[in-house]
């Protein structure tokens, strides 16, 4: 089946979790990625369970705190 990962076209095997997604694209440090399927956010927890679709746009987003402290 056909999805885009990171907005890159790919053909990837049918009934693939998300779990396989991010082991099979090397993501790295997978647990502090937070995964969108079509805009909609993916609870970590629901890796396993979560089969992809045809067509379904997946996107792999990392949360970072930080700032510039006195930076006026």
């Amino acid at each position: 089946m056909n999805i885009t990962v990171a907005g890159v076209k790919k053909e990837v095997a049918d009934g693939l979790s998300v779990a396989q997604l991010v082991i099979d694209e090397k993501v790295e440090t997978p647990q502090y990625v937070t995964v969108t399927i079509n805009d909609e956010f993916v609870e970590s927890g629901q890796f396993e369970s979560t089969v992809l679709k045809e067509g379904d746009s997946v996107e792999f987003l990392y949360f970072m705190g930080g700032g510039s402290y006195g930076a006026y």
